[in-house]
């Protein structure tokens, strides 16, 4: 079985994401949300799952870190997309006649440029990019239009008014490939971890500290609160290396020294960039 999930409706960026680091020899499952994304995993149903985890200008996705940490899966392989936004609508619809604007929230973030120059025009945020394109054509909007990809405008046969509306056009996203298991790579690749300690002085320091000793290179520290406990916190961090090597073995064992709880989310591949 090689069934892959993602958040959306066909034509998302998730979608595309999959069909990328796959290469198209899959089957794909939309999905509501990323929860659903993270059980259908869990549970067997897919084989894999693709999830948007950080935006280089809108940052990141707070609620699949704190899934991550939830259910039980590893990284297995994360891959970059471009984000090209486009607005269209119903054919025959003109760019004055727009009152309203659907799309994700990120999306309309990532738009902000363009909204703010759209005067009198209203932002209805939705459940997915391609989820908005696709209301467009369920409900007959004739005065409304829909920020999505352009894949999203071939799906659901709508117009494009105007491309690249994003605000910065130097616009990605990284998304991780979710498995039950995934066999690690030999050397080189990324690691992703999470962790909590104490809150003593010097704790976080002494926790980093294990990588520099090591010479490991750190390239993403993220905290999320520990729902439970006001104002503690987990800790996110990606490092190079794989956990086969000995370097990154010791570091890990090191860590577990200091700190109250720690999870391997995964070692992975490094996708190019």
């Amino acid at each position: 079985m090689n069934r892959t999930a993602f958040q959306g409706e066909k034509g998302a960026y998730s979608e595309k994401a999959a069909l990328e680091f796959f290469d198209k020899g899959i089957e794909l499952n939309p999905c509501q949300s990323f929860k659903e994304v993270f059980e259908l995993v869990e549970q067997g149903t897919c084989s894999a799952g693709v999830v948007p985890i950080e935006n280089s200008l809108t940052g990141s996705v707070h609620q699949n870190y704190d899934l991550l940490l939830k259910y039980n899966l590893t990284i297995a392989g994360e891959i970059y997309v471009r984000i090209v936004h486009c607005l269209m609508a119903l054919k025959n619809i003109k760019l004055e006649g727009i009152k309203r604007i659907y799309s994700h929230p990120q999306a309309l973030e990532q738009c902000q440029e363009f909204l703010e120059e759209a005067k009198d025009i209203e932002t209805v945020p939705t459940y997915d990019t391609a989820g908005s394109a696709k209301i467009l054509i369920e409900q007959n909007i004739k005065d409304g239009a829909a920020i999505a990809s352009e894949q999203a405008a071939k799906d659901y046969g709508l117009q494009i008014l105007k491309s690249g509306i994003e605000s910065n056009h130097e616009n990605y996203t990284r998304f991780l490939v979710l498995k039950k298991e995934n066999p690690m790579p030999q050397k080189g690749g990324k690691t992703s971890i999470v962790f909590s300690f104490k809150d003593i002085p010097g704790a976080l320091f002494k926790s980093l500290s294990v990588f520099a000793l090591r010479d490991i290179n750190l390239l993403k520290i993220e905290s999320r609160p520990l729902h439970g406990s006001p104002w503690k916190y987990f800790f996110y961090l990606d490092f190079e290396g794989s956990l086969e090597e000995t370097a990154s073995r010791n570091a890990i064992n090191h860590l577990k020294e200091i700190t109250t709880f720690l999870k391997v989310l995964g070692s992975y591949p490094k996708a190019e960039f």
